[in-house]
């Protein structure tokens, strides 16, 4: 098996805690640092010349946030959050965040942040086929599971919780409806309604009021009727 090596950045408009996370980088035999940046801005500029695979992204700072700085990222890499403050861990979620880690960083907390990275690096570069390019990645138990789009029915929402719904089996994760928006091609799901984001192709017949998958009938939304006809009309 060809050795990981990740090409990573690290965005802190602190210079103390970008140097020990540099540090940390520097010792990791998996990790290459490419680049650092002390503010959004300069981040979202020098991603364009330098291919990489994580970034280390602080959240509180000038300017853009680094909530702000990813909401304009058109292809993220893997990102793990380093923050002093616990309060954004949730809103971490919908960003699809590798780890949440909270400064100061010592070594173990690090390296543990790390192996996720490189585990999730691993499932999603190697040893691919064209059926592997077709799935998402969901957090559930501690762990990435593999999702194949094309088993997937629906995701419904349950509280602070998002119900995967697949031909094989149900799992409930802690996530948010947003989240898997963002992920999920527009052309092949949508959203009908505030609890439910449906596969287009699974859809079996619809009406004013609902639609029907595999025999279960979900409730469509008023104002989403049109947004489904016009999806449904594109995939036939």
């Amino acid at each position: 098996m060809e050795e990981i090596l990740l090409k990573c950045a690290v965005v802190d408009d602190s210079s103390l805690q970008r140097l020990s996370i540099v540090k940390l980088i520097k010792d990791h035999p998996h990790l290459k640092l490419v680049a650092e940046y002390n503010n959004a801005i300069e981040t979202k500029n020098g991603l364009l010349d330098n291919e990489t695979d994580l970034i280390f992204l602080d959240i509180e700072m000038p300017i853009l946030s680094g909530f702000e700085l990813l909401d304009d990222l058109p292809n993220k890499p893997q990102i793990i959050f380093v923050t002093g403050k616990t309060k954004y861990a949730f809103k971490a979620f919908d960003y699809d965040a590798v780890d949440y880690i909270h400064k100061p960083v010592n070594k173990e907390r690090f390296n543990n942040a790390v192996s996720k990275a490189i585990n999730l690096f691993k499932l999603k570069h190697q040893n691919a086929t064209p059926e592997d390019e077709d799935f998402i990645f969901v957090k559930s138990n501690l762990k990435n599971r593999k999702v194949y789009l094309n088993r997937l029915k629906y995701i419904q929402a349950l509280g602070d919780y998002v119900k995967f719904i697949t031909e094989k089996d149900n799992f409930v994760v802690l996530a948010t409806m947003k989240s898997f928006e963002k992920q999920l091609p527009s052309d092949r799901f949508l959203r009908i309604h505030k609890s439910y984001i449906v596969n287009l192709e699974k859809i079996e017949r619809y009406n004013s009021k609902n639609i029907e998958i595999d025999k279960q009938k979900l409730p469509l939304s008023r104002h989403k009727k049109n947004n489904l006809v016009e999806a449904l009309s594109a995939i036939q």
